[in-house]
């Protein structure tokens, strides 16, 4: 069986990209579940995957959160990881989805989970918004105006990670995009008119291989602030590709649970790598991003 990928809703499930993709694990909410019911259902993903990786927004409702530590620490199980994204709803589910594909491969559970570091910085996640939006979730400005999307203006589109940015849609200025093949998920809201400036100009711009309509996550419109958005993601779709990144990584073992694992920290019981280690080599995520930058990496 595959190493159990686990969410914390159903829209952090996107349709897989190819035939061989497995599902993820939709826990159930805290005010559906009591608690021996949540001790039972995470135990028995143990049993039958051997180790479990929950991703969840790192804008989760609290009591969801403490309940995923709470579960954990009954079990007193270092077989499960507890993995925070900081990506906007979307960019979520496409790096669970990432990780629903590597879980087929051959990869270690530590290696696995600490993998959503590292994929997670080429995740291109953003949305066109309608007028008027304020941005007070990202620490970006538009020229000459306080931080609001598109006030005064038309659409604004907005990108959050793994950089921020803002321009009008309207504009001749272009977001940055990635400088590797990439298929573009898109998940329309209530944004009306102006929409196909994703599925075309962005598109173009960043020359996607690849356009996958989705339905907008229930948590994006109070992640972005409103419902009148188009949001997107870009990023690698390609399984061999994302294995070829993961695999390159330098591997240690993890000196508390003795896990494998790749970067700076054990994914599983969050022990750091000891840092005379990390004097002694580059940093796996450094290397990462040169070789996937670079020919021979998963560029173009």
């Amino acid at each position: 069986m595959p190493i159990a990928i686990a969410v914390t809703s159903a829209g952090l499930v996107l349709p897989p990209t190819d035939q061989h993709t497995p599902g993820a694990h939709i826990l159930t909410r805290p005010e559906d579940q009591d608690f021996p019911t949540a001790l039972a259902e995470t135990a028995q993903l143990i049993d039958r995957h051997g180790h479990v990786v929950v991703v969840h927004p790192a804008t989760a409702p609290r009591p969801y959160v403490q309940r995923l530590h709470a579960v954990r620490a009954m079990l007193e199980s270092d077989r499960i990881a507890l993995l925070p994204s900081a990506l906007p709803p979307l960019g979520t589910a496409v790096l669970v989805r990432q990780l629903r594909q590597l879980s087929v491969c051959d990869f270690a559970p530590g290696v696995l989970g600490a993998s959503a570091r590292l994929l997670a910085h080429y995740v291109y996640a953003g949305a066109l918004l309608a007028p008027g939006v304020r941005l007070d979730r990202l620490p970006v400005r538009l020229p000459g105006g306080p931080a609001a999307a598109g006030r005064g203006g038309g659409p604004a589109a907005v990108l959050a990670g793994p950089t921020t940015q803002v321009v009008r849609a309207q504009g001749g200025e272009r977001l940055e995009g990635p400088q590797f093949s990439t298929s573009l998920t898109y998940a329309p809201g209530a944004i009306g008119a102006g929409g196909e400036w994703v599925t075309a100009r962005l598109a173009h711009d960043w020359q996607v291989r690849g356009l996958h309509p989705v339905p907008l996550p229930e948590e994006s419109a109070a992640w972005w602030g409103t419902p009148k958005l188009v949001e997107f993601a870009a990023a690698i779709s390609d399984v061999s590709l994302l294995y070829q990144m993961v695999n390159s990584m330098r591997q240690e073992t993890c000196h508390w649970c003795g896990l494998t694992l790749i970067g700076d920290r054990c994914a599983f019981c969050a022990a750091p790598v000891p840092q005379i280690r990390d004097r002694a080599a580059p940093s796996a995520l450094g290397h990462a991003r040169h070789r996937a930058l670079t020919p021979g990496g998963p560029g173009r």
